[in-house]
């Protein structure tokens, strides 16, 4: 898991990844339809990834079609905190008392939040 800051003022974003299913045509077609408009794909790893800055109605609704397609799938989500590149130009979340605490708290368990198999 990346290191999420350690200080108040430091900013990051949350980056959700999605494994890519291998997949015949259509069902692949169904995936780049999903998923284009809101993540993208690295073809080195085989997944895809979005970052948020922000949990608002537009960030919830990228977070469930994430889901969602993994779900329709058969692939995993992983939610964890991240730096901002350096080309973000999008709001970011602070450590405070924001999610960040919690996605290092599901990790410390050893379940990081989103990395469940959906299916």
């Amino acid at each position: 898991m990346t290191n999420s800051p350690n200080s108040p003022d430091q900013a990051w974003v949350l980056k959700a990844t999605i494994w890519a299913e291998p997949a015949a045509a259509p069902q692949w077609k169904e995936q780049l339809n999903r998923l284009r408009p809101i993540a993208s794909f690295d073809d080195t790893t085989k997944t895809w990834q979005a970052r948020l800055g922000v949990l608002d109605l537009e960030g919830l609704n990228v977070l469930q079609a994430l889901l969602d397609a993994a779900s329709a799938h058969g692939t995993r989500v992983r939610l964890e905190p991240a730096p901002v590149p350096e080309c973000w130009d999008g709001p970011v979340f602070t450590r405070g008392p924001d999610v960040a605490a919690l996605l290092e708290a599901q990790a410390d368990q050893g379940r990081p939040l989103g990395q469940l198999l959906l299916g």
